[in-house]
């Protein structure tokens, strides 16, 4: 999965997203003040399924230090979703397969999802 600038009118704002396996990521930077996303100092990661009109979910851990240690959680999300939830990935692709009610996640215990 590779990340890539979205190029904004808004000079300093930083988004980069990436898609792959019906999956969307998008990362922002973010800060106190200043121009562009407002919030706790760092780069914030979220992911949406593609084909559905569902909000972001933050991954957890953001904000992170560095936008490299984002894009590695975002990869670690993704296999995540790819392997150990097949039910979100099949109703996410449209295949048939079980339908999740909305807002809802299967991850095994301790895992630090946190919906935006």
């Amino acid at each position: 999965m590779q990340f890539t600038r979205v190029v904004s009118p808004v000079e300093d704002m930083e988004i980069w997203n990436a898609s792959s396996n019906g999956f969307s990521f998008v990362i922002s930077y973010e800060s106190r003040s200043g121009p562009g996303f407002h919030g706790h100092t760092g780069y914030v990661a979220s992911w949406r399924p593609i084909h559905q009109n569902r909000c972001a979910i933050r991954v957890g851990g953001s904000p992170f230090k560095t936008l490299a240690e984002a894009e590695e959680a975002c990869k670690a999300m993704l296999g995540h979703l790819t392997t150990t939830a097949p039910m979100i990935r099949a109703s996410t692709l449209g295949k048939a397969g079980p339908q999740l009610p909305d807002k809802s996640l299967l991850v095994p215990a301790g895992t630090n999802i946190v919906a935006k």
